[in-house]
């Protein structure tokens, strides 16, 4: 691990990085709970392959926003770099926001992946590290010192070290969870896949229902015995109010108020009726879309092949 503090040598590291294809990036703030979070580190791995951390570069820039500003015009909006982050939507926020190009978010990667391939409480780097990855009893400990002080201890820069560690190990993981969740349509299987799905929807009606009928139960049983909160279960009531009026009353106040109100209608099928004689008299703008349905039909059970 090199630890850089020294302004030429950070230079240098940057334009080093401006070579790369891909960067596993990791960031720490100080005063990240005030209204004006500084950032203070940016760690870098370009190989994701080292486990032990002997290729990861921390650079301090608490001091120096000159730095930073050089990190995002050579690496945070070069297109032709990868950059991957865990959450990057917080970590953009520091280095270059809306102008950041080419950027990977693995939290954004876990949460499109089907539970059913992805089974996890939280989308956390640490629980997703620790279940998805050869990583166990990670200490996030350090996650919440006070990065502003210098110098910075060894406890807190293997924290550093160690996170874009953690974060390319889960991409590189995650990439092959999202092959399985997204696997080439044209070679698929379509009996296999009708088949898995008979046998789960059977299941899935069986669990449904039954979660279904324990969620009235529990309403009830909790309003009755005046609980509001059990277990992880919230017991809340609430109203909604619409507020509607008639096209006619809304016409009428345009034309004695001086409103200026323009906004699309949808002609649905029933307005259509009623305009029938008057929509070859109407500047009716048309759009067209089209998708994908797929209509499931019931069948007999004796006729499924398990």
């Amino acid at each position: 691990m090199q630890y850089l503090t020294e302004i030429d040598l950070i230079e240098k590291t940057i334009a080093r990085y401006q070579k790369a294809k891909i960067l596993w990036l990791d960031t720490e703030t100080a005063d990240y709970q005030t209204k004006n979070p500084q950032l203070s580190l940016i760690t870098i791995l370009d190989d994701p392959t080292d486990i032990e951390g002997d290729q990861v570069c921390i650079l301090d820039l608490l001091n120096y926003p000159d730095l930073i500003a050089q990190f995002i015009n050579k690496v945070m909006i070069n297109p032709e770099i990868e950059k991957v982050f865990h959450n990057a939507k917080y970590d953009c926020r520091f280095l270059g926001k809306t102008k950041v190009k080419n950027v990977t978010c693995t939290l954004e990667i876990a949460k499109q992946i089907p539970y059913y391939l992805l089974a996890t409480p939280d989308f956390t780097l640490k629980t997703l590290t620790e279940k998805f990855c050869n990583f166990t009893n990670i200490d996030k400990t350090e996650q919440k010192s006070d990065w502003k002080i210098r110098p910075l201890t060894e406890t807190q820069l293997n924290y550093a070290k160690m996170d874009v560690i953690y974060l390319a190990q889960l991409h590189t993981r995650l990439l092959q969870f999202n092959i399985l969740a997204n696997p080439d349509p044209e070679k698929e299987n379509i009996t296999n896949l009708t088949l898995r799905y008979r046998q789960l929807e059977h299941r899935w009606k069986q669990l449904n229902s039954e979660i279904e009928h324990l969620k009235e139960r529990l309403k009830k049983a909790m309003n009755f015995q005046e609980i509001s909160e059990f277990q992880g279960f919230k017991l809340a009531s609430q109203s909604r109010t619409t507020k509607k009026i008639s096209f006619q009353n809304l016409a009428q106040l345009m034309q004695e108020s001086d409103l200026d109100l323009d906004f699309t209608i949808n002609l649905t099928q029933p307005i259509q009726k009623q305009l029938r004689n008057y929509l070859d008299q109407l500047p009716i703008e048309e759009e067209i879309s089209s998708f994908l349905q797929l209509k499931i039909t019931e069948i007999d059970e004796n006729d499924l092949p398990f």
